[in-house]
C-alpha cells in the first residue's frame, strides 16, 4: 500500500494527485530554486505511520499458523485475515486521496492513524475469527486514509532536495516492506506470541498522533468539500469487491454451482456495474471516465493486478507450507523469505538499467515467462521436504521474474498519461495492486482447498501454483496484445522513475 512516486506540485487540484506524485528521479521533480531547510520531524512522523501500514500486510502472513491454532481458523478465515486488509485499503485508497486534499490533510492523517491504531488493538485482543477479520478490515480503512495524507503532507512540508530525499526514503521503505514484515512477524510471534504483531502498533500510533498534533500545522478544508467526495462510488466499489472475494471463497465449500457462490457473484456484478454507472454520472468521480480510455494505463494496471495477486498468494501459501509442512518456526520462516526479497530487488535494479534498450513491454513479457517457470518449479516440488532443494529455487526464480515487471509495468502504464494526470494514474495503478493482492489470495486459496491439514496443504500447494502458471500465461497474451510496444527512448526516460517508484510494489508485496 505504499505509493512510491511523487508530483512536483505541492497541492494539485485532484485529490489523488497529491497522494501519488512523480518519481524523485524524474527530471520534472528537480527544483532549482534554493529552498529553506525544514526539520525532519514531520517526515519522521509520516514515515513511522507508513512503516506500520507496510509491515502490517506481511507480518500477518508469518503469524497466520499461530493465529489459526489459537482462534481455530477455517480455510476461508485464513484467506479473509489477509484479504479484508488489502481489500479495504485498496478499495478506499482513491477516496482517501480525495479526503486528504478536500477535507484537511492533517485531519485525514490523524483520523487514519487513529483508526489504524484502535483496529490494531482490537485485532490483538480478538477472541474469534470474525472479530479479527473485522478489525483487519478497519486497519485497511485506516491505511487508506493515512497513506495518501502522509505523502500529501510530505509534499507540502518539503521542497527541493529535501523533498527528493524524503521521497527516495519513502520508496525505500516500501521496498523493504516484505523483508522487514516477515522478519518482524516471525521474531514477534516466536518471542511474544501472535498478538504482539498487532499490539506493537499501538504505542507507535499513539506517539505519531501526539507528535503530529504538535509538529504538523492545522490544515483548512475546501468549501463544500464533503459534497465533492464520491462516497456512493467508494461504497459500491468496496461492496462489489467484498462480494466478489466472497464468491471466489465460496467455491471451495459450495462449488461453482452452489447458491452461495452464485448469489455472491451476482451481488458483485450488480454492485460493480453500479460503480461504473455512478462514475460516469458523478460530478467528481473517483476515476474520471476518460482515464479508462488510456490503453497503456488500463492494460498495464491489469497486468499489475494479476502479477501482484500471484506474488501475494505465493507468499501466503508458502508461509503456511514452510511452517505447517516443513516445520519451520515463525522466525525461521521469516528468514527464509529474504532470498525472495533480495531476488526482486536485484532483478528490479538490473531491469532499470536495460529498460531503455529493451523496452517495457519486452521486460513484462520476459518477466511473465520467468515467473511462470518459478511457480511451476514450486508446484513440481510441492511434496518435497527440503527448503533449500524444494522451495528456495522456485522463490528465487519467481523473484527474478517479478522484479523487472514492476519496473516495466510502471513505465508502460505511464507512457500515454499526461503529466497533469500522473497522480491519478499512479493512484489507479496502486489500487489495482492492492485489489489484485486480495483477489490473488482468494483465488489461490480457493484452488488449494483444505489448508488446515498437512496432506491438504501439500496437495493444494501444487494445485494452486499450477493454476498460477495458467494465469500468468493469460497475462502474457494480454500484455502481448494490449500493452503498447512503446519506444526505447520513452522507456529510457521513464525507466528511472519506474524503478524508483515501483520496485517497492514488489518489495512490499505483502
Amino acid at each position: 500500500m505504499s505509493p512510491h512516486t511523487a508530483a512536483d506540485s505541492p497541492a494539485p487540484p485532484h485529490g489523488h494527485h497529491t497522494a501519488y506524485p512523480k518519481s524523485p528521479h524524474s527530471p520534472a521533480a528537480v527544483v532549482h530554486t534554493p529552498e529553506p531547510r525544514r526539520s525532519w520531524a514531520v517526515f519522521a512522523l509520516m514515515i513511522a505511520a507508513q512503516f506500520m501500514v507496510i509491515l502490517d500486510v506481511s507480518v500477518v502472513n508469518v503469524a497466520l499458523p499461530s493465529i489459526s491454532r489459537s482462534l481455530h481458523l477455517s480455510p476461508g478465515e485464513y484467506q479473509w485475515t489477509v484479504s479484508a486488509y488489502v481489500l479495504l485499503s485498496g478499495g478506499l485508497l482513491l477516496l482517501g486521496g480525495r479526503v486528504a486534499d478536500l477535507l484537511n490533510r492533517r485531519g485525514a492523517f490523524l483520523a487514519g492513524v487513529g483508526l489504524f491504531t484502535v483496529a490494531s488493538l482490537t485485532s490483538g485482543v480478538a477472541q474469534t475469527p470474525l472479530e479479527l477479520v473485522l478489525s483487519r478490515a478497519a486497519q485497511g480503512a485506516g491505511a487508506a486514509l493515512l497513506t495518501p495524507a502522509a505523502l500529501s503532507i510530505i509534499m507540502t512540508a518539503y521542497a527541493g532536495k529535501q523533498r527528493q530525499t524524503a521521497l527516495a526514503v519513502w520508496g525505500t521503505v516500501g521496498s523493504l516492506g516484505i523483508a522487514a514484515g516477515v522478519l518482524f512477524g516471525g521474531a514477534l510471534t516466536s518471542a511474544l506470541g501472535w498478538r504482539a504483531v498487532f499490539f506493537i502498533n499501538v504505542p507507535i500510533g499513539v506517539a505519531v498522533v501526539v507528535g503530529t498534533l504538535r509538529a504538523v500545522a492545522r490544515g483548512h478544508s475546501q468549501p463544500r468539500a464533503a459534497r465533492r467526495l464520491d462516497l456512493p462510488g467508494a461504497a459500491t466499489l468496496v461492496g462489489g469487491l467484498l462480494a466478489l472475494v466472497s464468491g471466489i471463497e465460496a467455491t471451495r465449500s459450495a462449488g461453482w454451482t452452489g447458491p452461495r457462490t452464485w448469489v455472491a457473484l451476482a451481488v458483485a456484478a450488480v454492485l460493480l456495474a453500479a460503480f461504473a454507472r455512478l462514475e460516469r454520472r458523478a460530478a467528481d468521480p473517483l476515476v474520471p471516465p476518460a482515464t479508462w480510455r488510456i490503453r497503456s494505463l488500463v492494460s498495464a494496471s491489469a497486468v499489475m493486478a494479476g502479477v501482484t495477486g500471484i506474488v501475494v498468494g505465493a507468499i501466503f501459501l508458502t508461509s503456511l507450507h514452510l511452517q505447517s509442512v516443513l516445520g519451520a518456526s515463525p522466525v525461521v520462516a521469516g528468514l527464509e523469505f529474504l532470498p525472495l526479497a533480495a531476488a526482486i530487488t536485484i532483478a528490479a535494479t538490473a531491469a532499470s538499467k536495460v529498460i531503455g534498450r529493451v523496452g517495457p513491454r519486452n521486460l513484462i513479457l520476459g518477466g511473465l515467462v520467468v515467473m511462470a517457470a518459478g511457480v511451476l518449479l514450486l508446484a513440481a516440488n510441492a511434496h518435497g521436504t527440503s527448503y533449500a532443494a524444494d522451495v528456495l529455487p522456485g522463490l528465487l526464480v519467481v523473484g527474478a521474474g517479478v522484479g523487472p515487471m514492476f519496473v516495466a509495468i510502471a513505465v508502460a502504464a505511464m507512457a500515454d498519461v499526461p503529466a497533469e494526470k500522473s497522480g491519478l494514474a499512479s493512484g489507479l495503478m496502486m489500487t489495482g495492486h492492492e485489489i489484485g493482492a486480495a483477489l490473488g489470495v482468494a483465488a489461490l486459496t480457493a484452488v488449494a482447498g483444505d489448508l488446515t491439514s498437512t496432506l491438504g496443504l501439500v496437495d493444494g500447494y501444487g494445485r494452486a501454483f499450477t493454476a498460477a502458471a495458467g494465469v500468468l500465461a493469460a497475462l502474457f497474451v494480454l500484455a502481448l496484445v494490449a500493452v503498447p510496444r512503446g519506444t526505447s527512448a520513452g522507456a529510457g526516460r521513464g525507466g528511472h522513475g519506474g524503478h524508483g517508484g515501483h520496485t517497492g510494489h514488489g518489495g512490499h508485496g505483502h
